[in-house]
C-alpha cells in the first residue's frame, strides 16, 4: 500500500457543557480506519490530578499524539497547581513551537469544573463562547445539538449526552457508546 492510500484514522467526537456549577466532558468510543470501525469503546475522556487538583480532558485526533499532549497538560498543571489558563497557554504555546510537538495531531477540551476550554496544535486556547463546545469529526454536529438545548431545563450531562447520541445519528465516525465525566467548579 502506498503512503498515499492510506484511509486515515476517522472518529471521535468530545463535547464539553458549563451549565449549573458542573462542566461535563463525553466522547463517544468510535475509532475508524477508513470505512471500517476497528474499535467501538475507545475511552477519549480522561480524568487527571496533577498537584491535588481535578481536571478533565477529552481529545480528538490520534490517540498517541492526544497521550502525549495529556501527559504535557499534566506536567504543566504540576509546575502551576490550581492554574488551567495559564497550564492550557504554556502548553498551546510549546505545541506551536516545538517543532516534534508541531507534528502532532490532536485536539483537547479540558476543564477544571470552572474554566473550559479548547486547545489546538495552532496555538489556540479557546473558551467558548455560550459554554459549549466539540471537537472531532462529528463535532458540528454536537455542537449545533448543545447549543439548541442550552435553553432548555435539562442539565450539563443530560444536554452532552443528549446532542452527543444527535451527532451518532448523523456522523459515520461517532458511536453511543459514551464516556462521560462530570467536574464541579
Amino acid at each position: 500500500m502506498a503512503e498515499n492510500d492510506f484511509p486515515g484514522w476517522h472518529g471521535t467526537t468530545i463535547i464539553g457543557v458549563r451549565k449549573g456549577g458542573k462542566v461535563v466532558i463525553a466522547g463517544d468510543g468510535q475509532v475508524s480506519l477508513g470505512q471500517t470501525v476497528i474499535k467501538g469503546t475507545a475511552r477519549k475522556v480522561r480524568r487527571i490530578s496533577p498537584g491535588g487538583y481535578d481536571v478533565v480532558a477529552g481529545f480528538a485526533g490520534s490517540t498517541a499524539d492526544a497521550f502525549t499532549l495529556l501527559e504535557r497538560l499534566e506536567a504543566k498543571l504540576e509546575a502551576t497547581p490550581g492554574q488551567l489558563q495559564r497550564a492550557s497557554v504554556e502548553l498551546a504555546k510549546d505545541w506551536r513551537t516545538d517543532k516534534y510537538l508541531q507534528k502532532l495531531e490532536a485536539m483537547l477540551i479540558v476543564s477544571d469544573g470552572k474554566e473550559l476550554y479548547v486547545i489546538t496544535g495552532a496555538g489556540d486556547v479557546l473558551e467558548p463562547e455560550h459554554d459549549v463546545t466539540a471537537i472531532g469529526s462529528g463535532g458540528n454536529y454536537a455542537l449545533a445539538a448543545g447549543r439548541a438545548l442550552m435553553d432548555t431545563d435539562k442539565d450539563a450531562e443530560q444536554i452532552a449526552r443528549e446532542a452527543m447520541a444527535i451527532a451518532a445519528d448523523i456522523c459515520v465516525y461517532t458511536n453511543g457508546n459514551l464516556t462521560v465525566e462530570t467536574i464541579s467548579g
